[in-house]
């Protein structure tokens, strides 16, 4: 977007906003799954356990319940450290429109950069 376009009215914000909830939701539901599944298959929970432990990890938690097979753990730990960071992305995704309108708002446009120039230069 060039620098002398002007800002977006509030409802096109609202839909930028929404949309970026939308990914980040598609996101953070796509993780869910993978661990809803790795849970049940690997560590042979029930699917509300399942559900329970893959939400808990994914929301930054702990897990709840203890795993007793090998590959149950390792599938945990990877899916610890995976879900760190898609819940890092997924915020960020998602308040992305609300930043890139505080620098809009914040932004100084080139007239005012030489205005500002020149007041210094008079004041000298």
């Amino acid at each position: 977007m060039p620098n002398h376009a002007p800002r977006l009215a509030p409802l096109h914000i609202l839909t930028r906003l929404a949309g970026s909830l939308a990914i980040a939701a598609a996101l953070m539901g796509g993780s869910l799954a993978i661990g809803v599944v790795g849970y049940h298959h690997l560590a042979g929970m029930p699917w509300i356990d399942a559900l329970l432990n893959a939400s808990m990890i994914l929301g930054g938690m702990g897990p709840v319940d203890t795993l007793t097979t090998n590959s149950a753990k390792v599938f945990a730990s990877a899916y610890a450290l995976y879900s760190g960071l898609i819940l890092i992305a997924a915020i960020s995704i998602a308040l992305s429109p609300l930043a890139h309108r505080i620098l809009h708002k914040f932004h100084l446009d080139e007239t005012d950069l030489k205005s500002a120039e020149e007041q210094e230069q008079q004041a000298r």
